[in-house]
C-alpha cells in the first residue's frame, strides 16, 4: 500500500512539472504550425511529437551515465530560439530542409559539449548568478502577458483574467502557508486545478478540443519528408542551439542552488551532450530543438521537492501524452490566466534564486557591484526590448535579442575587465577547486576571472 501511494504521489509532483511546462512547450508547435500554414492534421502531429521527444529528452537528462545525463532534476522542452530561425529556414525552402539543419546541429552540441565545458571557468559565482537572476527576470513579462489573457487575446487584460490570475496566485500561497507534507508539495497543481475550475464555472472553458482529439498516435519519423542540407540552414541552427547551451548552463546553475547539488562541468558537459542526443531526435521525429525548462526550476524551488523520480514521472507522461493526443488536450483547457497566476511565483522563485547566488559575492567592492549590474540590465534590457537589435546583420540576432545570451556575454566580459586579480589571489581556496560552478552555499568556485 505504501509504494502505491507512494507512486501515486510521484506521479502526481511529476504531473505537476508537466502542466507547468506545458503551455510553453506547446507555443512552439503552435506558432510554427500556424506560421507554415500546416493542415490541422500536421498541427496535431507536431503538438504529439513536440510531447513525445519532450518526454524521450527529459529521460535522456535525467539518466546518470558516463558521457550523458547531467543526473539533475530537469525537464527539457522546446527552445523559443528556434521558432524564427525554423520558420525562415521552411519559408524559404521546405520543413526537411529545417529538420535536416536540426540534426547536424545536434551533432554539433554534442562534439561541441567537451569544448564548452572548458569555458566555464569563465563562470564564477558573481557571473553565475547574475545569469540566474536574468532568467528569472526575463521570464516575468511572460508571466505577466499570461496573466492578462494572452499576447493578441480579445480579452487580454479584463477584469475576468486578473482574478483568475489573482486567484490562482493565491490559492498557491496558502497552501503553502498552511499546508504541510504532500498536499503543500503540489501547490501548484492545487492552484492550477482550482483557478481552471473557477474558470470552467464563469464560462471560460471549453473541452471541444479534446473531443475532437484521436486517442492514439505514434510518433513518426520523418514524417514530413526525407531530411535535407543546406549550410545556410545548418549553420543558421548551430547558432540557435550554442544559444540554447548558454540557457541549459544558466538552468544547470538554478537546479543545483535549489537542489543544493554542486554542478561540476562535467555534469554540464553530460547535460549538453543529452541534449545534443535530444535535438538529434527532434530532427528525427520532426520535432524541435530542445533545452533546459527554466519554468521547473522554480516550481523546485517552491515545492523544496528534489528528487529525480519526480521528473523521471514527468518525462514518462509527456511519452505517454504523445502518444495519447486525446489526453494531451485535456491539460490545453487551462486558461492563459491561471496558467499566469502560476507562472508569476515560479519565476520569480528562479530570480530569487540568482539573487541568492550573489548574496555570497562580495556587492560592497564597487568592480563586483557594477559588473552585477550592467549585466543585469542588458540581459533584461535585450529580453524585454529584441527590437533594439533589428538593424543588425541577421545571423546575429538570435544572438543579441536572447536576453540571457547578451547578459551573460555582458556578465563575462566585464568580470574579465573589471575583477581584482590580486584580491582573488588571497580570497583563493588551498585546495585545488573544481573547474565548474559550484552553488551550494560556502562551496563557491573560485577562479582567477572572479571576485568575491
Amino acid at each position: 500500500m505504501e509504494n502505491r501511494m507512494n507512486r501515486g504521489k510521484v506521479l502526481s509532483l511529476g504531473l505537476q512539472h508537466v502542466m507547468a511546462m506545458y503551455a510553453g512547450a506547446i507555443a512552439v508547435p503552435l506558432i510554427i504550425g500556424n506560421a507554415l500554414h500546416l493542415t490541422p492534421e500536421q498541427l496535431a502531429y507536431l503538438i504529439a511529437a513536440d510531447m513525445f521527444t519532450c518526454g524521450l529528452a527529459t529521460l535522456l537528462q535525467v539518466l546518470s551515465t558516463r558521457y550523458f545525463g547531467s543526473g539533475l532534476p530537469v525537464v527539457l522542452g522546446c527552445t523559443f530560439t528556434a521558432v524564427g530561425p525554423i520558420i525562415a529556414i521552411a519559408s524559404t525552402s521546405n520543413l526537411p530542409t529545417a529538420y535536416g539543419a536540426i540534426i547536424i546541429s545536434g551533432i554539433f552540441v554534442v562534439l561541441a559539449a567537451p569544448l564548452y565545458g572548458k569555458l566555464l571557468r569563465f563562470f564564477p559565482k558573481i557571473v553565475t548568478g547574475s545569469v540566474v537572476t536574468i532568467i528569472g527576470l526575463s521570464l516575468i513579462p511572460v508571466a505577466m502577458n499570461n496573466v492578462a489573457g494572452g499576447q493578441g487575446s480579445a480579452d487580454f487584460g479584463t477584469l475576468h483574467n486578473l482574478l483568475l490570475a489573482l486567484v490562482t496566485l493565491v490559492v498557491i500561497l496558502l497552501v503553502n502557508r498552511f499546508a504541510t507534507g504532500f498536499l503543500r508539495s503540489i501547490s501548484v497543481l492545487v492552484g492550477l486545478v482550482a483557478g481552471t475550475l473557477l474558470a470552467s464555472a464563469m464560462g471560460m472553458v471549453s473541452f471541444a478540443s479534446v473531443g475532437e482529439a484521436s486517442w492514439l498516435r505514434v510518433a513518426q519519423p520523418f514524417y514530413f519528408g526525407t531530411p535535407q542540407f543546406s549550410w545556410i540552414a545548418i549553420a543558421t541552427m548551430i547558432i540557435v542551439n550554442i544559444v540554447s547551451m548558454v540557457e541549459s548552463t544558466g538552468v544547470y546553475i538554478a537546479v543545483g542552488k535549489a537542489t543544493e547539488q554542486k554542478v561540476e562541468q562535467r555534469r554540464i558537459v553530460n547535460g549538453l551532450r543529452s541534449e545534443g542526443l535530444a535535438i538529434m531526435l527532434g530532427g528525427i521525429f520532426n520535432a524541435f530543438p530542445y533545452t533546459a525548462f527554466s519554468q521547473n526550476v522554480g516550481l523546485i524551488s517552491l515545492t523544496k521537492v528534489k528528487t529525480r523520480n519526480v521528473i523521471f514521472a514527468a518525462g514518462g507522461i509527456m511519452v505517454v501524452l504523445g502518444l495519447l493526443p486525446k489526453l494531451a488536450a485535456l491539460t490545453t483547457v487551462i486558461p492563459s490566466a491561471v496558467l499566469g497566476g502560476a507562472m508569476v511565483v515560479m519565476f520569480g522563485s528562479v530570480a530569487a534564486s540568482g539573487m541568492s547566488i550573489l548574496a555570497e559575492v562580495n556587492l560592497r567592492n564597487d568592480r563586483n557591484l557594477m559588473i552585477v549590474a550592467c549585466s543585469i540590465a542588458i540581459g533584461v534590457g535585450s529580453a524585454v526590448l529584441p527590437a533594439i537589435f533589428g538593424q543588425m546583420p541577421s545571423f546575429l540576432q538570435p544572438l543579441l535579442q536572447n536576453g540571457i545570451v547578451t547578459g551573460s556575454i555582458a556578465a563575462v566580459v566585464l568580470n574579465l575587465l573589471l575583477s581584482d586579480q590580486r584580491t582573488v589571489e588571497e580570497e583563493q581556496p588551498e585546495e585545488k577547486p573544481v573547474v565548474g560552478l559550484g552553488v551550494n552555499a560556502g562551496s563557491g568556485v573560485e577562479t582567477s576571472t572572479g571576485t568575491r
